[in-house]
């Protein structure tokens, strides 16, 4: 997923979930630039995209809306045929190159509530007596981290990418590779991670995140 798309998605995760209300005033696109790292100009043609579709309401010199009539816009949106789930390997590669990425922003925000989720996560994957209830603490955990960050627009990012793990193709690989062992190994790499964001290791934490998502990749896909 591209920048651009993956800026839509978050917005309309937003509208979707009824964060963002009718009347709402969303971000500006300076905000939505500075988050996603795209152009004012690409960031405008997305909003474009929105507003034509019925889903928010700009006006000069006040700012981009949410449309009074979101509800029937969202109902009367097009779904079609569902976006093509990103496969294992796409997923990976996704994790790989976004997870270690927001490990210094993570470190420079999180808080003193964050480190508690991040260890409560911690303690129920352990706890789990099911894979399914494991997979699903282990998911959270990554979303917690990534909410540790403070910008929306990353935790949106990353709740799209923990929607991709309900996928059956990526259960069906979990479950071929999961073995005791590797919970282990997962529940290991899970503390040791938390333990250097809670001190602030960003060097260590992210050598941490790295060796924890090869391991997985590994593990599932065998490279």
């Amino acid at each position: 997923m591209d920048s651009a798309a993956a800026l839509q998605e978050a917005i309309l995760d937003n509208l979707k979930s009824r964060k963002w209300r009718a009347g709402h005033r969303i971000p500006t696109e300076r905000s939505f630039s500075e988050q996603s790292g795209l152009s004012r100009a690409a960031v405008r043609r997305v909003l474009a995209g929105l507003k034509e579709r019925g889903l928010i309401t700009q006006t000069v010199g006040s700012g981009t809306y949410v449309s009074a009539n979101i509800s029937e816009a969202l109902a009367a949106t097009p779904e079609g045929a569902p976006p093509r789930s990103a496969s294992p390997a796409e997923l990976m590669s996704a994790r790989l190159a976004l997870e270690p990425a927001i490990i210094d922003m993570v470190i420079g925000n999180a808080n003193s509530a964050d480190f508690e989720r991040m260890h409560e996560c911690c303690s129920k994957a352990e706890a789990a007596t099911t894979l399914e209830d494991f997979e699903r603490w282990d998911s959270l955990l990554h979303e917690v981290i990534a909410d540790a960050a403070h910008n929306s627009f990353i935790s949106s990012v990353f709740r799209l990418m923990n929607q991709a793990r309900s996928d059956a193709e990526w259960g069906m690989l979990k479950r071929r590779s999961a073995t005791p062992e590797r919970r282990l190994d997962y529940q290991r790499e899970h503390r040791n991670l938390v333990e250097a964001l809670q001190q602030r290791d960003a060097a260590r934490a992210r050598e941490l995140c790295v060796g924890h998502l090869l391991h997985v990749r590994v593990n599932m896909l065998g490279s």
